[in-house]
């Protein structure tokens, strides 16, 4: 390996006493290092011990390991990362044999099922120090564990705990191996050395304290029966990652914080007495800062659970949760100081962290390669500064002040709020005991600690009276609101976005306050993004636990959709994105939840009735579903369609034949759909567009579906066709029916007779379905119905443009100079409007204030005035249009 391996040995014969002492003992091993050869070096290594008995191998082999990767670094061979992987290696290779000898002198057998050990810390995460502890828990499983001829399972295990400690701590004439540091294991104070599975499985599902879930970040199963140590870690996983955070382990997360501050009590500024590792800025605040973000956030992300410390600060800044040029000051600090600090013990072989002073000091400097001590100092000064900065601003995120002792009133009147007496005796009331979620001492505690923001936010709203309203409304409806109040606490950006939601959208204020546990799915950065795909979706969807259970299943589809539906509503109110996108984002959603119900449905459908060879259930989307284009408040129109014979049997238990077996599996998939479980309802399914309608078998065989299209359907049934797709079937079926469709659609038609059918029937829609309000700009005339009947029209006429997509289909006919662009911006500008009204104006009038500027923006308005001047002229292209289309002028009321 290229490197000055001369200089780096007369660096550390001059400055490094441990180092000098080595090269002096081993000197086959100096000539190989003088050589440069590393190759050489290490194959020495592992045989250094050859012919000893274990302790004394393993203690020749630490001695020879640690010249190799000093001199190795020392010559700029070797990076930090070289040096870490293979000490932490080498550990778990004598954590293993410790074990196995153990064993074998305890049993007199060569095995160590039953027995693991867990390594932690630095060892956990293969970033071992130089002249590191090691801090492994020993487990064992008394059921598989053999015994001694005269002692239990737990008896023999303590044994060896005792003689692994041994083997490898116990300083001999040879050294020593590891020092062994056992305090990390459950409730280490009562407990012995080694402990049972079960114990420890109790104790970090009930009893742990947060440090431990901080100390479980880094953990692996390390030496001895691997397989079981990484089954038992897999068993404990939701202890560490908790999908659905604790914000009340918040607290405890932040007093971890201002421990690791004040339990320093060493030299607190660079110099001489500086601990590397426990002082501000240092190595362990590093570690502590990335560890915090990932408690929080690792349980819903997997990607930021890396044991990396370097690693881990680059995926949370992927994930938009800490700054990018944070992060990468973060790990280059964390870098240099972990180098430095393996060169303070290279000095003496010391388990130390301290810049040293006067002399050795020198040494130090020379040694990394600095003319002198002051000179390393000010390289070390804006690596220690860089981390005490970002440590402080991870303390102050979660300070509160003294707002828990202030009164309300004094509260009040340092808000923006008017009235301030009238406000006092308001919010006092809130703290009355009215509302489930502030009763408790804790809840009105950690209530009380968000109230400053809180009340300057409602202050600042162009309508505080009905943003109060709104969040009584959710206070009233919160089961329990410590978490909440506690997760506002901890990220307060994100109680913007609350007073957002309470202020502009009530049918998202409505969803959080049935579901408060949806406020949690803001806190990833994913939060703000688009649905990435179906498939995605899915994924996420069949996590369900434990594996094969249906109700589960039923309940993530409800978890996952909720999540989605609602950041989604965020982003709109927002302006993260068009409403169009949002529109394409909700379809992707339901076809992702009803993809996984009609999966999971089939399977246990199957359980008891069995399946009908060469058969599938098909599900057809219609209406906005088929159109990719949903609202928050769309239901799902959809017709359940079956491949195959219609008079086949299936071949369960209890055999059914196709067309009884599809429509009762039709009434199943619908049900778990749209009834409510424990996490909420779904989805509204209506079905009434299937073949002759709600008088029809719920489900029909796809042969049946294409003779009544092609003989009994009636004109408004094939315009409905042309905004259907296929959103769940197999890409054999999915052709099939696509087939059936487009040969539908492409069927010649009298235009004339077409002409009537599509004028009747919009207006008996008009007569019976008025608009509901100025906004219903899907109802009134020259709204989006008319647009629909407009385009189904020319697509059943000219059989052109049939895409399901009216954007799409509009974009064709606008090419084929059928339409102007007037009218695809028209359908483009009421889109929007729908889809943003459904959030911001629910009962379809203009709303005031805020809401009414955030709906004029979504829009592309500068105002209500504006939007409502837009609509109009919308319209009346529209109407323009349909006279153009259908020589009939179209009445727009103003």
């Amino acid at each position: 390996m290229p490197g000055d391996w001369t200089n780096a040995i007369e660096r550390a014969r001059d400055n490094a006493p441990f180092l000098a002492r080595c090269l002096d003992r081993l000197p086959d091993l100096a000539a190989l290092l003088a050589a440069g050869d590393a190759e050489a070096a290490f194959d020495y290594c592992a045989h250094a011990g050859d012919g000893a008995e274990v302790g004394v191998a393993l203690r020749r082999e630490r001695l020879a390991l640690a010249l190799t990767l000093a001199i190795g670094d020392l010559a700029g061979a070797f990076t930090l990362d070289d040096v870490m992987s293979r000490l932490s290696a080498f550990a778990d290779d004598a954590l293993g044999r410790a074990i196995a000898e153990a064993e074998r002198v305890r049993t007199g057998i060569d095995s160590t099922d039953g027995f693991f050990a867990l390594a932690l810390g630095k060892h956990g995460a293969c970033e071992l120090n130089y002249s590191s502890d090691i801090d492994p828990i020993l487990l064992f499983d008394p059921d598989v564990l053999v015994s001694g001829e005269r002692s239990t399972p737990p008896e023999t295990a303590q044994r060896m705990a005792r003689d692994i400690v041994r083997l490898l701590s116990d300083h001999t004439e040879e050294g020593y191996v590891f020092r062994v540091d056992l305090r990390l294991r459950p409730a280490a104070e009562i407990t012995p050395l080694a402990v049972s599975v079960n114990a420890a499985a109790s104790h970090y599902e009930s009893a742990a304290l947060p440090w431990e879930r901080a100390a479980f970040i880094r953990a692996r199963s390390a030496a001895g029966d691997i397989a079981r140590g990484e089954r038992f870690l897999a068993s404990i996983r939701p202890f560490v990652w908790r999908r659905s955070v604790d914000f009340g382990a918040i607290d405890d997360i932040a007093q971890l914080r201002v421990r690791i501050r004040e339990a320093y009590t060493g030299e607190t500024k660079l110099g001489p007495g500086f601990d590397l590792k426990r002082g501000r800025g240092g190595i362990r605040e590093i570690e502590f800062f990335a560890q915090t973000h990932q408690l929080i956030h690792g349980g819903r992300d997997p990607k930021l659970r890396s044991s990396d410390t370097r690693a881990a600060l680059q995926a949370l800044a992927r994930a938009g949760l800490v700054e990018g040029e944070t992060a990468d000051r973060l790990a280059a600090a964390y870098a240099r100081l972990r180098v430095v600090e393996h060169r303070i013990q290279m000095l003496e072989d010391r388990q130390t962290h301290e810049i040293p002073d006067g002399d050795a000091l020198e040494r130090l400097a020379r040694l990394d390669g600095f003319a002198d001590g002051a000179a390393l100092l000010a390289d070390l000064e804006p690596h220690i500064a860089a981390a005490e900065q970002a440590f402080d601003r991870l303390l102050q995120s979660s300070e509160s002040g003294d707002a828990r002792d202030r009164p309300v009133s004094e509260l009040v009147a340092a808000s923006p709020l008017p009235d301030a007496e009238e406000m006092s005796a308001r919010v006092t009331g809130w703290l009355d005991g009215r509302y489930r979620a502030l009763r408790g001492t804790d809840a009105q505690t950690a209530f009380r600690r968000i109230l400053p923001p809180l009340l300057a936010a409602l202050g600042q709203s162009q309508e505080p009276d009905r943003a109060i309203v709104r969040l009584e409304r959710l206070l009233e409806a919160l089961p329990s609101g410590i978490n909440l109040f506690r997760l506002l606490e901890a990220r307060p950006g994100l109680l913007e976005q609350l007073m957002a939601i309470v202020t502009l959208a009530p049918p998202l204020a409505d969803d959080l306050a049935r579901r408060p546990a949806l406020f949690d799915a803001l806190i990833d950065r994913s939060a703000h993004d688009l649905p990435e795909s179906v498939p995605a979706l899915q994924r996420a969807m069949q996590r369900a636990e434990p594996r094969g259970n249906y109700e589960a299943l039923l309940d993530r589809i409800r978890v996952v959709t909720g999540e989605a539906r609602f950041a989604l509503g965020v982003q709109l109110i927002s302006g993260t994105h068009d409403p169009l996108d949002i529109a394409h984002g909700f379809a992707i959603v339901a076809e992702a939840a009803l993809q996984t119900a009609l999966a999971g449905t089939v399977a246990e459908f199957a359980k008891t009735h069995g399946t009908i060879d060469g058969s599938e259930m098909v599900i057809l989307g219609l209406g906005r579903l088929g159109g990719e284009a949903l609202t928050h408040a769309s239901d799902l129109d959809i017709i359940y369609l079956f491949t195959g014979d219609h008079a086949a049997e299936s071949d369960g238990e209890r055999p059914m034949s196709a067309t009884r077996y599809y429509n009762r599996l039709a009434q199943r998939v619908g049900a778990a759909l749209s009834v409510p479980t424990a996490e909420g309802p779904l989805y509204e399914v209506d079905t009434r567009l299937r073949p002759q309608g709600a008088q029809g078998p719920l489900a029909v065989s796809v042969e049946s579906f294409a003779r009544y299209q092609r003989e009994s359907a009636w004109t408004w049934e094939h315009m409905a066709l042309a905004r259907a797709r296929v959103v769940a079937g197999s890409f054999a079926a999915r052709a099939d029916v696509d087939d059936i469709i487009r040969e539908v659609l492409l069927a010649p038609r009298d235009p004339v007779s077409l002409r009537e059918d599509v004028l009747k029937m919009r207006a008996e829609m008009a007569r019976h379905k008025p608009a509901k309000g100025v906004l219903d700009v899907k109802l009134m005339r020259g709204g989006l119905v008319d647009i629909e009947f407009i385009l189904h029209f020319l697509q059943l006429r000219d059989h052109i443009a049939l895409d399901p997509r009216l954007a799409k289909a509009c974009a064709t006919l606008v090419h084929a100079g059928t339409l102007p662009q007037a009218f695809c911006e028209a359908h483009d500008f009421l889109t929007r409007l729908i889809v943003a009204a459904r959030l911001l104006a629910p009962d379809l009038s203009v709303p005031p204030g805020d809401a009414g500027a955030v709906l004029a923006e979504a829009c592309g308005c500068a105002d209500t005035d504006a939007l409502l001047r837009r609509v109009d002229e919308a319209r009346q292209e529209v109407a323009q249009v349909w006279q153009l289309i259908f020589d009939e002028k179209l009445e727009i009321d103003r």
